[in-house]
C-alpha cells in the first residue's frame, strides 16, 4: 500500500524527532543492515544515494576495524563536486561494528545475493522501500529519502555549529542551499523576537509600575 511520504510540508521532507528515531531503530522494524545503513545517514548526514554507493573501504580498514572518518568519494556524491570525510561518532561506530557486510561483495551495502544487482550495491530505491516499510509498520508519517539528512543538519543548527562547518559535513555548494535544509521552529521564532525585550529602555521596562513601590513606610511613634 503506497502512502504519502511529505504530508503538509510543502514539499520538505520530515524532521525526526528522537522518539521516532528511537522506534526507527527498534529491532522489531529494522535489521542490523537497516540499521546500519539509517545510521550512515543520520550520524553523517548524507544522501540516501552517497550511502548506498560507499564501498567496505570507504569505512574499515585491511584488519576491518571501523575508520575514524567515513570517506565520500567524489564520483558518488551529488555534483561530483568533491571527495569528503565526515568523523565517525560512537554511535554510529557501535552500528558498523555490529554490522558484517557481505564478504563476497565490496559495497558496504551490497544488492540483494541473487538478481541483477548481486555484484553491485544496494539501489538507493530498495533503500527507500525499506525505510517506508518501517515506517509504515509503525506508524509514523512524513519521512522522506532526505528526513535523516535533514534532521542531522537542523540538529547541528539547532546546536550552534557555524553553517560553514555544517556546509563541510554536508557538501552543500553553497550556504544557500543548506539553508533550505535547516528546519526553524514556532518556538525559535517566538523565543528570537522575545529576545528584542532587552533592548528597551529600563523605564519602558518597568511600565505600570508605581513611582512610589520603592518609597519605604514611615516609622509610626514608638516603633
Amino acid at each position: 500500500m503506497y502512502f504519502s511520504l511529505k504530508i503538509d510540508r510543502h514539499g520538505r521532507s520530515k524532521i525526526l524527532t528522537p522518539e521516532e528515531i528511537e522506534i526507527i531503530f527498534d529491532e522489531a522494524y529494522s535489521n542490523e543492515r537497516d540499521r546500519a545503513l539509517y545510521a550512515v545517514m543520520l550520524f553523517s548526514a548524507c544522501r540516501v544515494n552517497e550511502a548506498v554507493t560507499l564501498a567496505k573501504r570507504d569505512v574499515y580498514d585491511m584488519k576491518g576495524r571501523v575508520r575514524a572518518e567515513i570517506t565520500f568519494r567524489k564520483g558518488n556524491t551529488k555534483g561530483k563536486l568533491a571527495t569528503r570525510a565526515v568523523p565517525v561518532i560512537e554511535d554510529l561506530r557501535y552500528r558498523l561494528e555490529v554490522y558484517t557486510p557481505r564478504t563476497d561483495s565490496l559495497w558496504l551495502f551490497p544488492g540483494n545475493e541473487v538478481g541483477p544487482r548481486k555484484d553491485s550495491y544496494l539501489h538507493k530505491d530498495s533503500a527507500m522501500w525499506l525505510l517506508r516499510r518501517a515506517c509504515r509498520r509503525a506508524g509514523i508519517e512524513g519521512v522522506s529519502s532526505h528526513s535523516f539528512r535533514r534532521t542531522a543538519l537542523t540538529q547541528m543548527s539547532n546546536a550552534g555549529i557555524p553553517l560553514r562547518v555544517i556546509q563541510e559535513i554536508s557538501g552543500h555548494r553553497t550556504l544557500e542551499e543548506l539553508h533550505k535544509y535547516l528546519e526553524v521552529r514556532d518556538d525559535q521564532v517566538r523565543g528570537a523576537v522575545a529576545s528584542l525585550a532587552m533592548l528597551s529602555p529600563a523605564r519602558r521596562r518597568n511600565f505600570g509600575k508605581s513611582d512610589f513601590d520603592e518609597v519605604q513606610p514611615l516609622k509610626t511613634l514608638g516603633s
